[in-house]
């Protein structure tokens, strides 16, 4: 309201100063002082406005990215697999950043949108009624064109430009993951030909979407243009001034706020993409945030002991065949058992089960006598933990990542595991030693990131231990004084995917898993 000040205070000013007669010059200088005022105070209010508007969207992408990093914590690890990272990223990255303009942008604009054309309607509204609805023409005609903006056809094609940008980013992320493998074996230009794929299938949806929407953002555009409300108010004004039904200083403030009338509406179309993009993102968050979480126990029970068995265990991903069909195992507390069989036998989800990546579809895991559905999550890994073969370390230093799930442990704890996982020597020889950033500092390769893995397992000094191939990467030196370790640690319950011959024959039990049934 403050900004039309000046506004009306020009318009105001006309028709004083083109009146018949002397002017009041207290009035003028009323009237130019009010302008001056209003201008002040919408400066003073914009400012505040932005300002909290900008504070408060940091405050919900801070509280959005929290609760996702909360709600993806809580979630079944299995239920990661089944995703692609790329689009994850995006909804933890550029979704939460498309609130943006929801937040820091939308409620100015909106109250502008009409707050501006309502006071601007009252006041046009006392100098000539009739000079009022011409005005309004090219706005109601902009008006009616919006319902063709949300039409089914261009909201599928909304969504299907949401979904084709989806897949980009998840070909770009998987693209340059993969290219050393994809460039080793000759592979580039098919994967290449799989992102320019994904390319071109963005680039049809977008001009669909485009030819779609551009007549009517053009008409839109068209009838909001000053050329536009200027050539309606200066026909309807000359009509109204030749008939003798209007005064020629009346039709001033038509020319002034006519722009009042449009300029918010057509500030709110050129956002219009933004709303509705915060919108679908806001979607695609909520989605994520209904992730059901791991289930946790009502009344955690503590297992009694340390004896693994598994009883008729099935297991399918979502709706395709079992992988496990009946699987019973018993893993007796201090024992090594090597799991064998070919590939997609099932073994990786088998032992997959035993931190509870994922509960069985039937059957049931016990450990200590005890569903692994009622213990409770932080008791559970405390009592196992686990290695496998796709090792994650974190951008920090190597003292925290063999720390992480001890964060408490002392630094010659730290030391003591390295030298179990035989990396000790190794990272001595990093740049700032156990200090050393991994991904910043320092790189590691395979075998050595296992091996980090390893101590960090190990520092967790659980009495279950679950090992995919987890030197595989080694070589036969480094896996030899490995299986040294693993065989002197008397007393612990470990389960290990085992295909060396040396792992085989070293261990108490071997179980051979072949489609998910063990022979």
């Amino acid at each position: 309201m403050a900004g039309l000040a000046p506004l009306l205070a020009v318009a105001e000013l006309g028709r004083v100063l083109l009146s018949p007669g002397p002017p009041d010059r207290a009035h003028v200088w009323t009237v130019v002082l009010a302008g001056a005022a209003g201008l002040l105070v919408r400066l003073a209010f914009t400012g505040a406005s932005a300002g909290l508007g900008h504070v408060l969207d940091g405050e919900v992408q801070l509280g959005l990215r929290r609760e996702l990093a909360a709600t993806l914590g809580r979630a079944p690890i299995g239920w990661f697999g089944r995703r692609r990272s790329g689009e994850l990223a995006r909804v933890a990255g550029e979704d939460v950043d498309a609130v943006h303009p929801f937040i820091a942008h939308a409620p100015g604009e909106l109250t502008a949108a009409f707050v501006v054309p309502l006071v601007s309607l009252v006041y046009l509204l006392g100098v000539d009624w009739r000079l009022t609805l011409i005005t309004l023409v090219p706005v109601l005609v902009a008006v009616a064109l919006v319902p063709l903006l949300m039409l089914p056809a261009r909201v599928r094609e909304q969504h299907a430009y949401d979904a084709a940008m989806g897949r980009i980013a998840a070909a770009v992320v998987e693209f340059v993951q993969g290219i050393a493998v994809v460039k080793a074996f000759g592979g580039a230009g098919r994967a290449h030909r799989r992102f320019v794929a994904a390319a071109d299938e963005f680039t049809e949806v977008f001009t669909r979407w485009v030819r779609g929407v551009s007549a009517v953002a053009a008409g839109m555009q068209l009838a909001l243009s000053p050329p536009v409300v200027l050539l309606a108010v200066l026909t309807g004004g000359t009509i109204l001034i030749t008939s003798g039904d209007l005064a020629p200083a009346d039709l001033l403030p038509f020319l002034l706020l006519g722009m009042g009338l449009t300029a918010p509406v057509a500030a709110l179309g050129h956002g219009f993409d933004d709303l509705q993009a915060a919108g679908r993102a806001v979607g695609r968050i909520r989605a994520v945030l209904a992730t059901p979480p791991l289930p946790e126990p009502e009344q955690p029970v503590l297992p009694d002991g340390d004896r693994v068995e598994l009883r008729g265990v099935r297991f399918a991903y979502d709706d395709g065949p079992e992988v496990l069909r009946g699987v019973d195992l018993v893993l007796e507390p201090g024992t090594v058992t090597a799991l064998t069989g070919p590939s997609g036998g099932g073994k990786s989800t088998l032992v997959r089960l035993l931190p509870r990546f994922f509960d069985p579809a039937g059957g049931t895991v016990l450990l200590g006598g005890t569903d692994l559905r009622d213990i409770g999550s932080r008791e559970l890994y405390r009592r196992i933990a686990f290695v496998f073969q796709d090792v994650r370390l974190l951008r920090t230093s190597v003292a925290d990542n063999i720390a992480l799930a001890v964060p408490h442990a002392s630094f010659d704890d730290v030391v003591r595991a390295a030298r179990l996982a035989h990396i000790h020597d190794r990272i001595l020889r990093l740049p700032h030693g156990y200090d050393t950033v991994l991904g910043e500092q320092a790189t590691l390769s395979g075998g050595e990131a296992q091996r980090i893995a390893l101590a960090r397992a190990l520092i967790a000094d659980t009495p279950v231990l679950v090992l995919d191939e987890a030197t595989a990467f080694a070589d036969p030196v480094t896996d030899r004084a490995i299986r040294d370790t693993l065989a002197g640690l008397r007393g612990r319950t470990v389960l290990v995917i085992a295909h060396r011959p040396e792992t085989i024959a070293a261990a108490d039990t071997v179980v051979h898993l072949e489609n998910g049934v063990i022979r």
